[in-house]
C-alpha cells in the first residue's frame, strides 16, 4: 500500500479538506513571528514581507474559528515587544486586519489564488499603512518610498503560501483509493 504525496496545487473547491489542528495554527503564527523578528539587512530588510500579517490573514479567512481578533491583537502585541517599537502599533494593525479579513472572508474565498492575491496585497497595504500612521503620529520621520515593498511581495507570496498550509489539511490518498 503507497501512500502518495498530495501535490503542490491548491485544493480543488470540490475537495473536502480535514478540519485545522490548532497546534498547527499556533505552529504557524510562531514560525511567522520568529521569521518577521529575524535580523535582516539591505534588500532582504527592504523586500521582507510581514510574514505575521500574512498568517494571521490566511488563518482569518481558512480558519476563522481558530484565529480571529483577539489572536491577532495578542500577535501584535508579541510582536511589538520582540520588534521593540512603539507598543500597541502592530497590534491594532493586526486588529484591524484580522477584522477586515473576517468581513471580507466569503468574497476572498470565491476567487481563484492569483485573483486572492491582489485583495490579499491591499490589505496587507493597509496593515503597513495603520502601522505608518501610529509612528508618525508618534514622531517618526516619514520612510522612503519602499516602505509599502512588503505588501506586494506578501501578495506575490499569498499562493505557494495557501498551498504551503492547506497541505496537512489535504487527505491522504492511498493508490487503492485513486
Amino acid at each position: 500500500m503507497a501512500i502518495r504525496i498530495p501535490q503542490f496545487s491548491p485544493a480543488d473547491p470540490n475537495e473536502v479538506l480535514r478540519p485545522v489542528k490548532g497546534w498547527f495554527v499556533a505552529a504557524t503564527l510562531l514560525a511567522a513571528l520568529a521569521l518577521n523578528l529575524l535580523p535582516l539587512s539591505g534588500y532582504a530588510l527592504t523586500l521582507r514581507p510581514d510574514f505575521l500579517a500574512l498568517a494571521i490573514l490566511y488563518w482569518c479567512i481558512q480558519a476563522p474559528r481558530h484565529v480571529g481578533v483577539g489572536v491577532a491583537w495578542l500577535m501584535g502585541l508579541a510582536m511589538d515587544v520582540g520588534d521593540a517599537t512603539l507598543f500597541g502599533q502592530h497590534a491594532l494593525a493586526y486588529a484591524v486586519l484580522a477584522y477586515a479579513a473576517e468581513y471580507f472572508r466569503r468574497r476572498v474565498l470565491r476567487f481563484p489564488l492569483w485573483q486572492q492575491a491582489a485583495q490579499v496585497a491591499v490589505l496587507l497595504a493597509f496593515c503597513a499603512a495603520l502601522v505608518l500612521l501610529v509612528r508618525v503620529v508618534g514622531g517618526a520621520p516619514l520612510p522612503r518610498w519602499t516602505y509599502f515593498a512588503p505588501a506586494l511581495v506578501g501578495a506575490l507570496l499569498w499562493p505557494p503560501l495557501s498551498v504551503l498550509l492547506q497541505l496537512p489539511q489535504r487527505p491522504v490518498r492511498t493508490s487503492a483509493s485513486l
